[in-house]
Order: C-alpha cells, then structure tokens, then sequence
C-alpha cells in the first residue's frame, strides 16, 4: 500500500516538475524573424533562404529558432532592409544590389560590373578587407552583414529582338540591379528597378524589351522563356552576385559568443553549398530551355562588350570621387584586389578553361 501511494506521489512530482521545467526551456529560447526578398521556395534565392533559416537554428542546437517571412508576408521584399535596421524582424535574406539607394559603396559588396567572379568576392572579403570595410558600412544603419551564398555568373538576360551593335541597346527598356543599372544607363538604355514576377508581366505586357534576373535556374522557374527567347550571355553587369544576411545589431549583439559564432558559422557554410547548387542547377536548367523551349542562346558582340565595359570604368571613376570617404575606401579596396587576381588568373583559372574548351579527344 505504501509503495503503490510512493509511486503515484512520485509520478506526480515527475509530472509537476516536467510541466515548470516545459516553460522554462521554451523562455531559454530565441525567437526570430528573418525576412526575404523573395517568393517562398523560389528556385535559388528562396531555397538558399530557408536553408539558412534552417541551419541557423540547427548549429545553434535549437537555441535560437528562426522563422521565416517570405516578401509581402510580413514587409515587401524591398522593405527587409529597414525593417532589420529598425528591428521589426531580426534578421533578413537579400542581396546587396538592392541597397544603392542607401549608399552607392554598398552595391560593391554583392557585385560589380566586369568584376569578381564568386570566389574573388568572398577573396577580396575575407583575405583583402573587404568585410572590416562591409562591417562599417552596415553599423551606420545598425546591421551586421554576413554574405552567405552566391549565384555564380549571372546572364546578361532575355531579350525580345537580336542585339548586334550598341545602337541596337539604346532606349532600350531593360530591368537590372544595383551598379549593373548605372552601366547601362551609361550606354543609354531605360533601366528599370523591379522584382522576377514583376519582370514576367512588364515582358508579356510589353513595359519591357528585356532584361535580367538570375541565371537559367532561377530564370526558367520565373517562366522568361515563354514571353522572350533570345537568351544573352555574358552577363558582364554582374559576374556573380552575393547573397546577404543582414542581423540587427542590437539583437546580434545580445547573443552569447557561441551563439554569434552559431550565426556566423551559418552564413560562412552555406557560401560554397549554394554557390555550387546554382551552377550545377543552372547547367541543366540551360540544357532543358535549349531542347525544350526553343531558347536561343546568343553572345554579346565584342564591341558592345567593350562599350559596356568602358561605361563601367565611368562607374567607378565616379565612385571614386564619392563624397563619401568610406565609399571611397570600399572603391580603391575593391579595385586592388580586382586588379591582383585579375592578373593571376589569366595564368591559373583562365588558362585551366581555355585549355579546356580546345578541340581534343575527352
């Protein structure tokens, strides 16, 4: 009789302790909202997102439990921004072309025409100071950045007519991003700012005669093919473009070290594993829109290659007399590290692809 009221005392005090010790776990926990750019599950950028969503919470062993927001479910996709900077969520997804508007010393720090290839730029930011210089940018809007992934070269996009001279571009109206915009509004086309669904329905209307998003991958999800079948490469605007995630500082900030280190872990570990999903996703995509679509690839002549190119030179040129001093440091930064391993690679990964591409039996 004793022992049967010891156990049912018993398993009344395991219960009572498992219902106090419930809450207390869950307060122990962090709780936080990341905001995005982009559709839920869009084919990379919206995938990449959840899986940092993901792994944050994992390498933090649960300790800090995101929740992600897609665009327009809690703020705009442009909006992620500001709404991390004034701490409306904690953290967000984006990449860094978006953010011009802030500062023209940001748009560096996602990509650059003629300029970084994906490993160069997470090169230039962790071996050539790029992210002390990335790090101070963000503190003026209360944001700690991490790039955590990278698209790879990106296409110079879908275009309704031929292009075979650099009149063939003027007037021309073109959706980009970031200083890929200031190039071609250089050269005389019409930029225009808009997101992927947005470019689908100006493309269908006629709003648009061309433009770009991504690369084959993200692009064939987003349907450009059936309004545009003139697909151009190289897209010299953007020779890969970073992938972002901005912390709130404050939020940041009050994390034990283990756990920033948890964060930053994260993003650090995705670079690769993303970068390396868009390039093998974009090469069948490409395949798919060829056989099956009825895409035509097509080259950019040389020369408006080369015009491009010099309209990019005048955009830098006109950062480097930025009235900003720390936009100018992010400029000279930028463009030593571009002109090292410019160099190197024509020796190494250059000389490795042309080899490659000569006519032999393999």
């Amino acid at each position: 009789m004793q022992r049967r009221k010891f156990l049912k005392s018993a398993a009344a005090g395991t219960a009572l302790s498992a219902t106090i010790a419930a809450p207390a776990i869950a307060q122990n926990k962090i709780q936080w909202k990341m905001v995005t750019a982009w559709p839920k599950n869009l084919p990379g950028p919206g995938v990449a997102a959840q899986n940092l969503a993901d792994r944050i919470t994992a390498l933090s062993g649960g300790r800090i439990e995101v929740k992600l927001f897609a665009a327009g479910e809690l703020v705009p996709g442009r909006g992620v921004f500001d709404a991390v900077s004034e701490g409306t969520a904690e953290l967000y997804h984006a990449v860094p072309a978006y953010w011009g508007s802030k500062s023209k010393g940001i748009l560096l720090f996602g990509s650059q025409p003629f300029g970084l290839r994906a490993d160069e730029q997470v090169g230039w930011l962790t071996h050539g100071g790029g992210q002390a210089l990335y790090d101070e940018m963000y503190a003026r809007f209360d944001l700690k950045p991490f790039l955590c992934g990278n698209s790879g070269p990106q296409w110079q996009g879908w275009f309704r007519n031929e292009i075979n001279s650099i009149d063939d571009l003027k007037g021309l109206r073109f959706r980009t991003t970031g200083l890929a915009s200031e190039m071609c509004s250089k050269i005389g086309m019409a930029v225009q700012a808009m997101g992927g669904r947005d470019m689908f329905q100006a493309l269908q209307s006629g709003a648009l005669d061309a433009g770009e998003f991504i690369g084959p991958w993200t692009d064939s999800a987003l349907g450009f093919y059936q309004v545009a079948k003139n697909y151009y490469w190289p897209g010299v605007g953007e020779p890969s473009s970073a992938e972002e995630c901005g912390v709130n500082m404050k939020a940041y900030n009050a994390l034990p070290d283990d756990l920033k280190q948890a964060v930053s872990y994260a993003c650090e570990s995705l670079y690769n594993p993303v970068w390396t999903e868009y390039t093998t996703k974009h090469a069948l995509a490409l395949k798919k829109l060829v056989d099956e679509q009825g895409v035509m690839v097509r080259k950019l002549p040389d020369d408006v290659m080369i015009a491009m190119g010099n309209a990019a030179g005048e955009v830098m040129n006109d950062l480097r007399e930025d009235s900003d001093e720390l936009v100018r440091r992010i400029v000279e930064s930028f463009l030593i590290y571009r002109e090292s391993v410019a160099g190197y690679m024509v020796y190494a990964d250059n000389g490795q692809m042309n080899a490659r591409a000569l006519d032999y039996k393999y």
